[in-house]
């Protein structure tokens, strides 16, 4: 097996973590799942801010981990959610770095919906 690239960000690929400015929610099927004043932004290169959401404001109840992994040369491996609700089940829908890279480690307790499964809100 060979090694994972790690890659460092910088001019060519910049990687940005703020905070948010305002409060962020999260609905799942019509229903509240995640509330907080907490959450990051991280922008990175020329793709869309990702909110990232401590994983002690969403609601346990609502996450079923998978065996679903990924890796990004930049943050690390990441593991996976899927979001249920009754009847509603969104596959892998919501994505953490446990243990992130240095560069991003801001985001380590963290987790990340894709907005095509969910409502997110910033207000």
């Amino acid at each position: 097996m060979s090694e994972k690239r790690v890659l460092v960000p910088g001019p060519d690929h910049p990687i940005t973590i703020t905070p948010a400015e305002s409060a962020v929610t999260v609905r799942y099927a019509d229903r509240l799942v995640a509330s907080t004043e907490r959450a990051l932004v991280l922008q990175e290169a020329n793709y869309p801010p990702v909110f990232y959401v401590p994983l002690e404001d969403v609601e346990p109840s609502v996450l079923q981990a998978t065996a679903h992994e990924t890796y990004c040369p930049y943050k690390g491996d990441a593991s996976y959610y899927s979001l249920a609700d009754g009847d509603a089940l969104a596959e892998n829908a919501v994505w953490t770095y446990r243990t992130p890279y240095d560069a991003v480690s801001a985001i380590a307790g963290h987790v990340a919906f894709y907005p095509h499964h969910v409502e997110i809100t910033a207000a």
